[in-house]
């Protein structure tokens, strides 16, 4: 997308190009909207038109961390606010590239596609956060392309002036796109080392969890990422401290609030509910497409299902209590098969029935919650220039080995076992053998 150097065939219609960008950018996000994170956030007409429509208001309705408030009360902040800050620093990022190289291929029109995706990249998340992540369900971000297509898109035509498609495109990156722009240098841009989403994300959660572990100097960073021609972006070598916290950062906030333990065993009493729901053919998985946090209460009551007095008991705050915790490890597969929610609820209801048969009683489905977190990854390839503008010096893993990268996410990952509070209950489970059902090293 950046050009190394400039050639005559720039000189004139890309310069032009580049100067309407810029003025765009600069001049027409005069609309405010006050941000607790951000300040003053700068929207342009066209852009309000879609940020009042139904659709997008309705991400006012779904918490970004879910049941993250359950421990952290101040944790209430939407999906909508952070999509409001993944564009203002969508917006920022885009203008320091373009003012910062006069050789650029972008367009306006991309330029505008591309903060309409930072805008709307949750359009199609789920309710109650990561609950329902690693289900068999349609990924978040094929569902926001659905959304942007069928509903958003007169909107974003009549008054952007954009292809929707584009817009669907950089955040699915499944949808094979033909039209004008670089859609993928776009979203490399989105959901890359360094990108808007991450950057506010963790600022946000921290700022409403009090927490410091997310701040990240968002200035700083974006004033150490320059153009790069192979890879869209590259960071100078001052700027690898970023990166750097960034990696940290979001380790200890997995650490301390994404994973936290009563926020696992809630998230995991959702999945579970969820699981049978689908598998006794309760509820289809269209069934849970589009709703809110409200709806989803709504919808999975337990006369519905008696899995679902799980979401019921979670929304009361009555969770179950953690009995066994151990260490995920990525090379057992007994382990591995347990990332499927399917070999879970079957492990779950082995536990069950050995715990009925010393209580010489029926134990419910629900009483017995195995929970292995989705996996995540901690990525650093970023080129990194010892003079802005330059050759790339190479890519870089910061401060970080392969090994140590590698190893981040294991030493977060652990299988647990959460049971119902009933004493009964928790003192079969001591008496079955564990240590058989759940395979350790």
């Amino acid at each position: 997308m950046w050009t190394a150097e400039p050639a005559d065939a720039y000189n004139g219609e890309r310069m032009d190009e580049r100067t309407r960008i810029l003025d765009h950018l600069d001049n027409d996000y005069t609309e405010p909207i006050r941000d607790p994170v951000w300040g003053h956030i700068g929207f342009c007409r066209p852009l309000l038109r879609v940020v009042e429509h139904e659709q997008f208001q309705k991400l006012g309705r779904i918490r970004q961390l879910g049941p993250a408030a359950l421990v952290y009360p101040g944790a209430t902040h939407t999906r909508l606010a952070h999509s409001l800050g993944v564009f203002h620093l969508a917006r920022r990022l885009i203008a320091s590239l373009v003012r910062r190289s006069p050789y650029t291929g972008v367009t306006l029109e991309g330029v505008k596609a591309f903060l309409c995706a930072a805008l709307l990249h949750d359009i199609g998340h789920y309710p109650y956060a990561h609950s329902l992540k690693d289900l068999a369900v349609e990924a978040h971000e094929s569902l926001a392309s659905r959304v942007i297509l069928d509903d958003l898109a007169p909107t974003i035509r009549s008054e952007l002036r954009v292809e929707p498609e584009a817009v669907a495109a950089i955040i699915d990156h499944r949808i094979d796109y033909r039209g004008g722009e670089d859609v993928r240098f776009y979203w490399k841009l989105l959901s890359g080392v360094l990108d808007p989403d991450k950057l506010d994300y963790l600022n946000r959660d921290a700022y409403f969890c009090g927490v410091p572990y997310g701040i990240q100097d968002v200035d700083f960073a974006l004033g150490e990422v320059w153009p790069h021609p192979g890879s869209g972006i590259a960071i100078s070598r001052k700027g690898v401290t970023a990166i750097e916290n960034i990696l940290f950062s979001k380790y200890l906030m997995y650490k301390t609030v994404y994973w936290h333990k009563t926020v696992r065993i809630a998230t995991a009493m959702i999945k579970k509910a969820v699981v049978i729901g689908l598998r006794d053919g309760a509820i289809e998985r269209g069934d849970l497409y589009g709703l809110d946090d409200e709806e989803f209460f709504a919808r999975f009551t337990p006369d519905r299902s008696p899995a679902f007095r799980l979401i019921a008991d979670v929304r009361r705050r009555v969770l179950h209590r953690q009995v066994l915790r151990m260490p995920f490890r990525a090379d057992l597969a007994a382990h591995r098969a347990l990332e499927d929610g399917e070999a879970r609820t079957a492990l779950e209801d082995r536990i069950a029935a050995e715990a009925a048969e010393v209580l010489g009683r029926p134990v419910p489905a629900e009483s017995v919650v195995v929970d292995v977190p989705e996996r995540i990854s901690f990525e650093a390839d970023i080129p990194v220039v010892d003079d802005p503008g330059g050759r790339p010096e190479g890519e870089t893993r910061a401060a970080f080995a392969d090994r140590a990268l590698a190893d981040l996410p294991g030493a977060l990952r652990c299988i647990t076992l959460s049971i119902a509070r009933e004493e009964d209950l928790a003192a079969a489970i001591g008496s079955v053998d564990l240590a058989r059902l759940l395979p350790s090293p």
